[in-house]
């Protein structure tokens, strides 16, 4: 006697960074909660950030030899064709161990094995595009489904539906005002003054942090205080906590943020780079912000930045031209531009999609059926 039929199994895949786990635990939290009864397993590689947050997401993670794509010939280069045909014959042991009914992927060099593991399996394959220029996987799978969806509106990809980007619901309801005092308590930050957010993304950026830790000390005399999001490998002997008897304000140095809608509304500025996510989740929360592109690889972060920018949410500064002096000349007087501020903050309302990851779950969904 045969039993009900499992319910749909969806892998999803993406690892590295918080560009590619924050979406893709975004929609799993979306589809577990259309869904409550759909069986979920997220796939990275030993070597990201996903080891840590997926699992604390409450999400089933599984490991796949990584295939790292090296731009300069070598050994690793040498090694890519024998690593990748491991990673796609455990990828495909995977799928039919977890009997998976559709792959959503978020890119990366996690996400490539996958795709070419679904193709061989003819599984249905959901893609979503988190950046404003498409990564090497996300092109190649492209061209393996129909079901291709982008966070901004002009990403070059086969086609392809704007759709935003995928964001927790931590951040889509986030009330600023409510949120700000108990935010800035559990940062130490002081409850009234101005506070600059300083982050270069899950790994930090070093020049941004060199800028800011340059022009700490004015910034603090100038009643600016500092939540300084390092990088974990950056809390340094330099960047130490530190207040300016003075003005009362603070600068309060953190190698992570679990929960960036704390940093979020302890600010009233961001600066910092323009990954995707940092992108729509600043514009989500109308969090004005000054993005220093990341000056290698293809010009992803300055074409990310656009939407916000072009919408006068934020402005644009080149990675060379984020100096101490830039810092301590451009920052407090932002800060104490209310009326410059009021108005970036107004252009924001409604620059990001803020039901993407509950869109993409339902798409996702009516894939499995």
């Amino acid at each position: 006697m045969n039993g009900a039929p499992a319910p749909p199994s969806v892998v999803l895949a993406g690892g590295g960074t918080s560009g590619h786990t924050s979406p893709l635990i975004a929609t799993a939290e979306e589809l577990r909660r259309q869904h409550p009864e759909a069986r979920l397993t997220a796939v990275g590689t030993a070597r990201g950030l996903e080891v840590t947050v997926v699992p604390a997401a409450g999400l089933t993670l599984e490991l796949i030899p990584p295939v790292p794509l090296p731009r300069t010939p070598g050994v690793d280069q040498a090694l890519v064709g024998v690593r990748l045909w491991r990673a796609v014959a455990a990828s495909v042991a995977l799928l039919r161990r977890v009997e998976a009914d559709v792959v959503l992927g978020f890119g990366g060099y996690v996400s490539t094995p996958v795709y070419l593991a679904a193709r061989r399996l003819g599984l249905p394959i959901v893609l979503h595009e988190q950046n404003a220029l498409p990564g090497l996987a996300n092109r190649l799978a492209a061209r393996l489904t129909r079901h291709v969806y982008t966070s901004f509106p002009d990403t070059p990809l086969p086609h392809a539906s704007y759709l935003g980007l995928p964001l927790r619901r931590s951040i889509t309801t986030l009330d600023t005002a409510a949120a700000r005092p108990a935010a800035r308590a559990t940062f130490g930050l002081p409850g009234t003054g101005p506070v600059l957010l300083v982050s270069g993304g899950s790994q930090g950026a070093a020049s941004i942090n060199r800028a800011v830790l340059g022009a700490r000390t004015a910034l603090l005399a100038a009643g600016v205080s500092v939540l300084h999001v390092l990088g974990p490998k950056n809390l340094t002997a330099e960047a130490v906590p530190e207040s300016d008897e003075a003005s009362g304000a603070a600068y309060r140095p953190v190698g992570y943020v679990d929960a960036m809608e704390d940093a979020y509304a302890a600010a009233d500025l961001m600066l910092g780079r323009c990954g995707a996510s940092t992108v729509l989740e600043t514009a989500a929360v109308t969090l004005p912000a000054v993005f220093v592109p990341y000056p290698h690889g293809n010009g992803e972060q300055g074409r990310n930045a656009e939407l916000v920018v072009g919408a006068g949410g934020g402005l644009l500064l080149d990675d060379a031209d984020c100096t101490p002096a830039w810092v301590t000349d451009t920052v407090p007087a932002l800060l104490a531009d209310d009326v410059r501020l009021a108005g970036m903050t107004a252009a924001l309302r409604g620059v990001a999609r803020l039901d993407a990851a509950s869109q993409l779950a339902s798409r996702t969904w009516e894939v499995c059926h």
